[in-house]
């Protein structure tokens, strides 16, 4: 069985988090000895697309036609395309219908929580819809020789500054204006939020709370998954403040950098965070408040280790057997769909 993994616009997309959740396949499969490749002139028996832009859907179709495995992975929803860019909640109804077009030319569509999976579930998809977490590559987050300092350094910090950071695109689902809010309400505390938009790709509103100019907020830009992971061990808190995701990797990144961290109360991470047990979660922006407060007096136990068990869980292995059961799948379903075809 030999997988082609298709993504179309890598380049564009490779700085996002769908980008990063390819890059988690490509190692998934190498460690489950999957033969794969990235070359759509290649042979291969299971197509397994990433991407709904017009050339994916196309290729989708022709595969179809072909008759091969075809596996999409159900990236997004219109619930999660909503309050991102400008004119996104205008354009979401036709975007559900897009992603429809699209999903539907899959066999089986994987999708990254059970969460994610109830919402596609209510489309008309007549599809068969499998939850497997993007992964993570718990090989990446040993611990980092003094990350605090390295965090100092870069950005001019002190050892007494109590840092709040954020992880995101400059998106208002990803709650970037209640993380400014936030600062202009806590001048004591340093906050930093790592992740870019071109702004002129986003509503007055979020060019605004990007452009604050506060003496304890700053905009750290695009930068490196290692520093990332830097952050988030020499950071004292992670703040979570989106309102929809599919999935939500940098909470999987925190869980295995035994960050801090606080999440925004969401369906999504109902389902394998626990408030107060691995991690401590913020109904609005009030709660947001009161838990950073609380994490700077040291009135919160850690909960760190508990976390670390929900990567463990996620751990990129575990992610590629998963994968080749749905690869089998798909198999077997295609080779349905063409003997029904065949009688007609």
């Amino acid at each position: 069985m030999k997988v082609l993994l298709y993504s179309e616009q890598l380049d564009k997309i490779s700085k996002s988090g769908l980008g990063k959740s390819i890059n988690h396949q490509m190692r998934a499969l190498e460690l489950a000895g999957i033969d794969y490749t990235l070359n759509s002139q290649d042979d291969f028996d299971v197509l397994h697309i990433n991407t709904y832009f017009y050339e994916s859907m196309a290729f989708a179709r022709k595969c179809r036609k072909d008759g091969k495995a075809i596996v999409y992975h159900a990236h997004s929803t219109e619930e999660d395309f909503r309050n991102s860019f400008l004119f996104s909640n205008q354009l979401s109804p036709l975007f559900k219908q897009w992603l429809l077009s699209c999903y539907r030319l899959g066999d089986i569509l994987i999708t990254p929580t059970p969460y994610a999976k109830k919402i596609l579930e209510t489309y008309p998809l007549d599809r068969e819809i499998v939850p497997i977490s993007n992964g993570i590559d718990l090989n990446k987050f040993t611990p980092i020789p003094h990350a605090r300092q390295l965090i100092e350094q870069k950005y001019g910090y002190q050892a007494s500054d109590f840092i709040v950071m954020g992880i995101g695109l400059y998106l208002e689902r990803k709650g970037i204006l209640d993380f400014v809010e936030l600062a202009k309400r806590m001048p004591h505390i340093q906050f930093i939020w790592f992740g870019f938009t071109n702004l002129n790709l986003v509503p007055n509103k979020i060019r605004e709370a990007v452009e604050t100019q506060l003496p304890n907020l700053r905009f750290a830009g695009y930068v490196e998954n290692k520093e990332i992971i830097t952050a988030l061990q020499g950071t004292d808190l992670y703040i979570f403040t989106t309102y929809e995701e599919t999935e939500g990797i940098p909470a999987v990144e925190a869980c295995a950098a035994k960050a801090d961290f606080i999440v925004r109360d969401i369906p999504v991470f109902g389902e394998w965070l626990e408030h107060e047990a691995n991690v401590y979660k913020a109904k609005d922006i009030d709660a947001f408040q009161d838990y950073i407060q609380a994490f700077k007096d040291g009135q919160l136990p850690s909960l760190t280790d508990a976390a670390y068990e929900v990567a463990e869980n996620r751990d990129l292995p575990a992610i590629g057997h998963q994968l080749r059961d749905v690869y089998e799948r798909a198999l077997k379903l295609a080779q349905q769909r063409q003997q029904s075809n065949s009688k007609f």
